[in-house]
């Protein structure tokens, strides 16, 4: 596999987000998220390694389940997968 560039990784990044973001806003609305983070970092010392994070400050009414900032992460790492994948094309 070849070594991803810095642009790359930022645009998947930016990707991620998005994608991430939207599956939040899926499930909540925004008025009960007040405050949001994500953080995708890569490792390519043997090969792609991609962690993201999502943590999820929800208003304490929001009935969400508890699992939204994972479920919301996993998301992003599909998509991740799926730019990466492109790329190799």
């Amino acid at each position: 596999m070849k070594t991803l560039t810095d642009p790359e990784m930022e645009k998947i990044s930016e990707a991620a987000a998005v994608v991430a973001e939207n599956y939040i806003f899926s499930k909540v609305s925004k008025k009960e998220v007040q405050d949001m983070e994500l953080r995708v970092e890569f490792n390519q010392e043997d090969g792609l390694d991609v962690d993201v994070e999502v943590e999820l400050f929800l208003d304490e009414l929001c009935k969400a389940d508890e699992n939204l900032a994972d479920e919301a992460a996993q998301a992003a790492l599909e998509e991740i997968d799926r730019q990466v994948e492109k790329l190799s094309e």
